[in-house]
């Protein structure tokens, strides 16, 4: 049998060594707070080299991979090394592509937001941390095949002044300024999900206002920010 690792100490002057292991930190953080299972979701982070970026490999358990799996992937689509990229690097790039904000991208199948995906419905403002991902709601985009150019479209569209949305009949999608900004993102979407579900439940919830949402947009533009004294 080939190992999977024939060089995993040898890593690529593109993909430092702490950043290639700060990725793989974050997928298995994702798996311990049930965001994916398995093999299921990807992520990335952007690397300094306009248009490259590092993304977990294909089809392997978090579990298996080392530092040295993570995947260098060019603007032009090739990559480094024997691995193959996530079958969604594709949605990757293109976020990185058409939002310069984006420092990492995250992508997991977490039960609630899966759940309300599979409902091809926006997540409306029946809480005021909706503002969080950037408008009064949280977009679902439309379905398309994963792996395939649609569904970057789809998900690039959806994005739209936002830093997260749904997947129809997939997951989630979220993108931060860094991995552990997006990392907690994709954790404050999936408990917001769960909350919605539940409410739900109990029936129609009572939705905030325009009014009130954009009051709250606008309180989140300095939100965890130093303020002047003046």
């Amino acid at each position: 049998m080939t190992d999977p690792h024939p060089d995993a100490d040898a890593q690529p002057p593109t993909a430092p060594a702490a950043l290639r292991t700060a990725l793989l930190d974050t997928m298995r953080a994702m798996g311990a707070a049930r965001l994916n299972v398995g093999t299921a979701g990807n992520a990335s982070v952007r690397l300094a080299a306009a248009g490259d970026f590092l993304v977990t490999p294909s089809g392997m358990a978090v579990e298996a991979c080392t530092p040295g799996d993570m995947v260098v992937v060019h603007a032009d689509g090739h990559h480094d090394g024997a691995l193959a990229p996530s079958s969604e690097w594709q949605l990757h790039r293109d976020l990185y592509a058409a939002y310069p904000a984006a420092g990492a991208v995250l992508h997991a199948h977490a039960p609630f937001a899966t759940a309300l995906a599979c409902q091809r419905a926006a997540i409306p403002p029946f809480h005021y941390m909706i503002a969080r991902f950037g408008g009064s709601t949280v977009r679902c985009a439309r379905y398309a095949t994963f792996g395939t150019q649609a569904l970057s479209d789809a998900a690039v569209a959806a994005l739209h002044t936002r830093n997260a949305c749904l997947l129809a009949n997939h997951g989630m999608l979220v993108f931060g300024r860094d991995l552990a900004h997006a990392l907690a993102l994709a954790i404050e979407l999936e408990t917001l999900c769960e909350q919605y579900w539940r409410t739900c439940q109990l029936g129609a919830p009572v939705l905030l206002s325009e009014a009130e949402m954009a009051e709250v947009i606008e309180r989140f533009r300095w939100y965890g920010r130093p303020r002047s004294q003046g």
